[in-house]
């Protein structure tokens, strides 16, 4: 049971991960903990505790009775009860919580458009997966009334950043290029393993903060998430993308590892 002055549902004041499941066993795990460990230091919260997390979110997986599908784990951290106000009491008890449900992998290349809404680079949280999570909300919402399967997100200075709900890649001639961490990316699992897949192919990466206009003459675009792995763009507002062999191999690579 959260409690009504859990700091997480009055403020947002946590993190979060979002775990694939395969049978039963969590993949990347140990990734998932040090990308929420350090966004714990960011926050001025405890480390989470890997053990309980872990056993959380198979207990969770047990629960829903999805230890034999493909699912999708969520691990909840928060900075615990915290009564009225901003200021957090001297001595906190966070919370950690972890739920489970089936995530059957998408079908098909995604449909973007690019969202009103923009990513604010210069905020502190920008690099972290916290529960305020509003703005990739609204995001998300605006493309789904406009017919699209995901929206793309511009930072204040109108450079690409991400996607609501994934990372960006696209492919120019023979590099793979992604929007920069400082331009309000996520610091991606599976953005880092695509980064990693491309080097050991000796791809060429280049992590840029560049406008929407680069889009268009890519060679091909995809998305990256834990959940939906690699996933082609098959079109941004009015134009479509175009297929590369690049993406096929690090495809690939990604379901290899």
């Amino acid at each position: 049971m959260i409690a009504s002055d859990d700091r997480g549902f009055t403020l947002g004041d946590g993190l979060f991960e979002t775990v694939l499941a395969d049978a039963g066993a969590l993949q990347h795990f140990d990734a998932h903990l040090d990308r929420m460990t350090a966004g714990a230091a960011v926050l001025g919260l405890p480390a989470p505790n890997r053990a309980a997390a872990a056993a959380a979110m198979r207990r969770a997986l047990t629960e829903a009775g999805l230890t034999d599908v493909r699912a999708a784990v969520r691990l909840t951290f928060t900075a615990g009860p915290g009564g009225r106000g901003l200021d957090r009491p001297q001595t906190l008890r966070p919370l950690l919580v972890a739920t489970a449900a089936a995530a059957p992998k998408p079908a098909g290349p995604a449909r973007l458009m690019v969202s009103a809404v923009r990513r604010n680079e210069r905020s502190p949280a920008a690099g972290l997966k916290t529960l305020a999570y509003l703005d990739n909300v609204l995001a998300r919402r605006e493309a789904g009334a406009a017919g699209a399967d995901e929206a793309l997100m511009l930072n204040t200075k109108g450079q690409l950043a991400c996607a609501a709900a994934a990372n960006l890649f696209w492919v120019a001639g023979e590099r793979l290029v992604t929007p920069a961490l400082g331009c309000g990316a996520l610091p991606g699992i599976t953005r880092a393993r695509v980064i990693a897949a491309a080097r050991a192919r000796a791809i060429a990466v280049e992590e840029a903060a560049a406008g929407p206009e680069m889009l268009a003459s890519a060679a091909a675009i995809f998305l990256t998430n834990s959940l939906i792995g690699l996933r082609p763009v098959s079109g941004i507002d009015d134009f479509a993308a175009g297929q590369s062999r690049i993406t096929d191999l690090l495809a690939a690579d990604l379901e290899s590892n």
